[in-house]
């Protein structure tokens, strides 16, 4: 009787038989473990949902309280912004400034039991709170210390006629700030198992505070933009448009004079750093709520390593287009508005820069998804918070240029009159669809594909033993240790040549197997299927190169409409076609989703960069 072809009496003896088994015919592999598990009981696994389903009241419990908070807060900055009766300024920084404080309270007491039982080990989610996005983060959380230190320095100058509120915000926020940024540090990866209900509400009572703080600064930073663009719109011949200012200057005199001023115009070209600092810890203290209570395998997420070799290409692409950017907007902020000669030439010229740039990008995109599409390879589906949230967050707030650029489209198509630099408004309008829809495409499976670990042209060496028609793959610690193939086939059987690095072994099968295995062997692997220029390391240099164009050109991107140069404003048309107040609204509301998209995506970008 051959070895291995019986059932063992015993796990040892199971060991035994395959040991022998690999000088001879191929020996049957034991059972699993798994396999050798009594079925689930009926009782274990109403247990299992009995457990669940306080966790699943918490998050529902957790998420509508923080809901509420949000919306509250909402309607006292709409009351504050329209000048409700009996709402002011003071009002809306007493609730921001207690929202603020009992996030702080709760921060210091989770930063002490987590100190206390430092040594008790704790699951970590290795995808979220990435290096890079920490660092980010934090180099924003320093500008808005200094946004503090000025808002400080503003009160101090308007002390006579400023309540003390406006003294108290920006002192609050700027230890908010630093405390936050200290706790995500430490605490983004932490995946909580005790005390589930109190931090659910804790983490989302952050998430939504960070929200509000986000909320407050785009409307301080779009009424200061609504107010300049009020100013420049009689140089465009709109002279029929409603230009009242929306202004909240303090109605006392500071000192000194040039000082305060000079303070307040640094403040607001310091909010749009601000307003991503607090989106983007808004984010990850997302991630951390999502992540109370989960159960994670054992699977570790591969440490990504930043390399700049081979990107010469990609990367001086971007920078010509980042300076390209700059020397754009300065000429575009120096000429809009000083005539309306000057103001449609800048128009003219944005135009067509981001013409040609979203051209490049549309370009380089649909290059990389090509390439994705003809290596074909599995995507990893498990399930990660971070890289979901990621995937929404890049549609949910492409959403709000596409509504911009929709509103152009239709506003030109049904004008009566069409000043001529309005036509170059159709094709910057289409554009900008088309490149984030591509764009959105490419970071989406970017981001789902596993890192390779292994150049293409490196083949992993499998060893597969057959029998009664199961392969069973030899362990990968066995082929580090030297083992060949030779060893473990058959002595005087026939094995199959080796293609592409992978060996396979046969054993009498059947002729069906064997027919089907063969067939296999004729097939060539999905990496062959790219042109040669693109085998192996080249495939990788050419990704990388434009996730490393296209990370540079969203941080250009973001740049022109963060610090006031928005055509969108000053184009006049769409005002004429649906009204001033309501397109106005309508650019106040998608504008800083179209910001955040541009740093959003720069963000995933560089993601990608170092995976590839």
């Amino acid at each position: 009787m051959l070895k291995g072809l019986g059932s063992p009496a015993s796990p040892q003896a199971a060991a035994n038989a395959s040991v022998e088994g690999s000088s001879g015919p191929a020996a049957c592999p034991p059972p699993s473990p798994s396999s050798l598990r009594s079925p689930e009981s009926p009782a274990s696994r109403r247990g299992g949902v009995r457990a669940s389903v306080p966790q699943k009241l918490a998050e529902a419990l957790s998420s509508q309280y923080g809901l509420n908070v949000f919306v509250a807060g909402l309607l006292l900055l709409l009351a504050w912004a329209v000048h409700a009766a009996g709402v002011g300024k003071s009002d809306l920084l007493c609730f921001l400034t207690a929202l603020m404080l009992l996030q702080l309270l709760w921060m210091l007491w989770y930063v002490g039991r987590s100190s206390a039982h430092r040594r008790l080990f704790r699951l970590k989610d290795t995808h979220a709170g990435a290096g890079w996005l920490r660092g980010s983060i934090t180099l924003f959380a320093v500008i808005t210390v200094i946004l503090g230190c000025l808002k400080v320095g503003y009160f101090i100058g308007f002390s006579e006629c400023l309540p003390a509120t406006e003294g108290v915000f920006p002192v609050t926020h700027a230890v908010h700030t630093l405390l936050q940024v200290y706790f995500l540090w430490g605490h983004a990866k932490d995946i909580i198992q005790s005390f589930k209900t109190l931090e659910r509400f804790g983490v989302i009572h952050s998430v939504f505070t960070n929200l509000l703080l986000w909320a407050s600064g785009v409307l301080n930073e779009s009424k200061h933009q609504l107010n300049e663009h009020k100013e420049r719109l009689i140089t465009l011949g709109f002279g029929n448009i409603t230009t009242v200012l929306d202004d909240h200057t303090p109605q006392c005199n500071c000192t000194p004079p040039t000082l305060c001023t000079a303070i307040s115009h640094g403040i607001y070209y310091l909010y749009p750093f601000n307003i991503e600092y607090q989106i983007l810890a808004s984010t990850m203290l997302y991630v951390l709520w999502k992540n109370i209570g989960r159960k994670v395998d054992s699977h570790q997420h591969q440490k990504m390593r930043f390399k700049s070799d081979g990107v010469v290409v990609g990367a001086a692409l971007g920078l010509t287009a980042l300076a390209a950017t700059i020397g754009v907007m300065v000429v575009y902020l120096i000429h809009i508005g000083r005539s309306k000669t000057k103001s449609e030439s800048a128009l003219i010229m944005f135009y067509l820069y981001a013409i040609t740039l979203l051209m490049l990008m549309g370009a380089a995109g649909l290059a990389g998804v090509r390439i994705y599409r003809m290596d074909e390879k599995s995507l990893d589906e498990s399930k990660n918070p971070a890289r979901k949230l990621d995937s929404d967050l890049l549609v949910g707030t492409a959403s709000g240029s596409w509504l911009i650029s929709w509103g152009s489209i239709l506003a030109i198509l049904w004008a009566e009159n069409h000043p001529s630099y309005t036509w170059y408004n159709l094709p910057y309008s289409i554009l900008v669809i088309l490149e984030k829809y591509i764009q959105n495409l490419f970071i989406i499976e970017s981001i789902h594909r596993e890192p390779e670990k292994l150049s293409e042209d490196i083949r992993t060496l499998r060893v597969v033993t057959v029998c009664n028609g199961n392969t069973v793959p030899l362990a990968s610690s066995y082929l580090k240790s030297g083992g060949v193939a030779e060893d473990v086939a058959p002595r005087g059987r026939d094995t199959p040549p080796a293609a592409n690095g992978n060996v396979h072994v046969r054993e009498g099968c059947g002729k069906e197997d064997e027919k089907r295995e063969e067939s296999s062997w004729g097939e060539s692997p999905s990496p062959a299927r790219l042109p040669c220029f693109l085998q192996g390391n080249a495939k990788r240099k050419v990704l990388r190169n434009i996730a490393a164009f296209l990370f540079l050109c969203n941080i250009s991107l973001w740049i022109p409409p963060a610090f006031g140069c928005r055509p969108e404003y000053d184009n006049g048309l769409e005002e004429i076609v649906f009204g001033f107040e309501p397109w106005i609204i309508v650019v106040n509301l998608a504008m800083p989703f179209s910001i955040f998209y541009r740093m959003h995506a720069a963000a995933s970008l560089f993601e990608v960069y170092c995976k590839i």
